[in-house]
């Protein structure tokens, strides 16, 4: 594989860069304000750790963070447009027929009881129940690369009980409750009408119910979904006899049964586990869309750990004849979502945002979303190895000891391998130029509202 020379990796960035503010511009009727939205996304893609607004208005050249507030709060622009422009962007990129749609959530710590959304509620990324803000996304996952292509906020039921409260957080009034597997089906079904190309959906156990699988049954899309050990399956004539939860299942299986397969490459090598897979039924496709023909299986696969043994669950629909192989991939794609939240919160200030309300918390996740999609097109078109550091290291010495942009270093660091887990990688980065002074008002700086304050409240994590 060969490596992009500094000149053609410069120009690679500026063009992208150029370009992903020119989609930005018509979402906006004030020059002024769309050069502002574009001031926000290049503090997003900027080297400081923390993308909170007096960083982002330092990265922007303006005397303090009112513009970039503005652009999350009193701004007029729709937050949903801006979605559909980053969908048909990366889509520009990674589209392919056989591309899985992956869908997760992701925790968003906050303190207080006034943003949008927050409560005591289990998130993964705090691996407790804790204060926070819970957003449900979906990611795109083909051979050329992965990005976000939507994103919804959840909100709890102690939420939509209190009218008085979405009013406050200026939470549209069609917007009522829905449970994650319900966001996520509306993400599905947002994407086959838009014609977004895919074959598969993948999830891990919130997203295993009846709800989904019916829907995308319906829409003729393959799934592997995550269920719990105590789900329960049955097979139906002409198959195997299986009976039982999933667990019982899995141990009452012959050892025959299993096959040493990877789920993909990982920053370790092959992602490697022991795999089961049961064929439960088989369907005609007009049972659930009129005119559709071909037979559909529905199965069960299962997934054991070499290390400690543990299983893991998938409910399975796919063409008839699949392979197992094919389905292990499809589960390994999950990989993708994970890879896409730890790059967003390490590098594009993903759980950074400052704003309390509806359209606040939208309008932020969705320019990070613009500008992860930015960093996928450029990987690919790029397709290179990391210069060595030193080269790094001349560019900033040359450059006057200004920093580069912090999109420079992550398009020049190799394409990125997937892992198992959410474990944070390390990343080149120079350090900012600001002052001491700039950048002790800037490192106390806390959670704030959508609309400018002055005085700085406690920093959120």
């Amino acid at each position: 594989m060969g490596v992009a020379s500094i000149e053609t990796t410069l120009e690679l960035w500026a063009s992208s860069l150029r370009d992903a503010k020119a989609r930005l511009r018509p979402l906006f009727t004030q020059d002024r304000v769309a050069a502002s939205a574009g001031g926000f996304l290049d503090g997003l893609l900027g080297p400081e750790r923390r993308k909170t607004g007096w960083m982002r208005a330092e990265a922007a050249g303006d005397p303090g963070p009112w513009r970039q507030q503005a652009i999350l709060g009193r701004g007029r622009w729709d937050a949903d447009a801006l979605r559909d422009i980053v969908r048909d962007y990366a889509l520009e990129t990674l589209a392919d027929p056989d591309a899985v749609l992956v869908v997760d959530e992701t925790g968003f710590l906050k303190q207080g009881k006034a943003s949008c959304g927050v409560g005591r509620q289990y998130t993964g990324s705090a691996g407790k129940i804790t204060t926070c803000q819970i957003g449900v996304f979906a990611a795109y996952a083909s051979r050329h690369g992965h990005a976000f292509l939507d994103r919804a906020l959840c909100l709890p039921k102690a939420w939509t009980d209190d009218p008085a409260r979405l009013v406050a957080a200026h939470v549209p009034p069609e917007v009522g409750f829905a449970t994650k597997p319900r966001l996520a089906g509306r993400m599905v079904e947002r994407a086959i009408a838009a014609g977004v190309p895919f074959a598969w959906v993948a999830g891990d156990s919130v997203y295993g119910v009846g709800e989904v699988e019916m829907a995308l049954r319906r829409a003729g899309k393959g799934y592997v979904l995550g269920v719990n050990s105590t789900q329960g399956f049955n097979s139906w004539i002409g198959k195997p006899r299986v009976a039982g939860t999933a667990e019982q299942i899995a141990q009452g299986l012959d050892p025959a049964a299993w096959q040493r397969l990877s789920a993909g490459e990982g920053t370790k090598g092959p992602r490697i586990s022991d795999w089961a897979y049961l064929e439960l039924a088989d369907l005609e496709a007009d049972e659930y869309r009129a005119g559709a023909t071909g037979l559909w299986t529905r199965g069960l696969l299962i997934r054991r750990s070499l290390a400690d043994g543990e299983c893991a669950y998938f409910t399975t629909w796919c063409p008839a004849g699949t392979a197992i192989g094919t389905l292990v991939a499809v589960e390994g794609q999950r990989w993708a979502i994970e890879d896409a939240f730890e790059t967003a919160k390490n590098e594009l200030g993903l759980d950074h945002n400052e704003t309390r309300s509806w359209h606040g918390w939208h309008r932020h996740v969705s320019l990070v979303m613009l500008a992860f999609a930015m960093l996928a097109t450029i990987r690919h078109r790029a397709n290179a190895q990391p210069p060595p550091k030193t080269l790094l290291a001349t560019i900033r010495h040359r450059a006057n000891a200004q920093p580069p942009p912090k999109t420079l270093i992550n398009l020049t660091r190799a394409r990125r391998t997937p892992s198992a887990g959410r474990s944070r990688r390390s990343v080149a980065s120079l350090p900012g130029s600001r002052s001491a002074a700039s950048s002790q008002r800037a490192s106390s700086l806390g959670h704030s509202g959508d609309a400018p304050t002055k005085p700085p409240r406690n920093a959120h994590t």
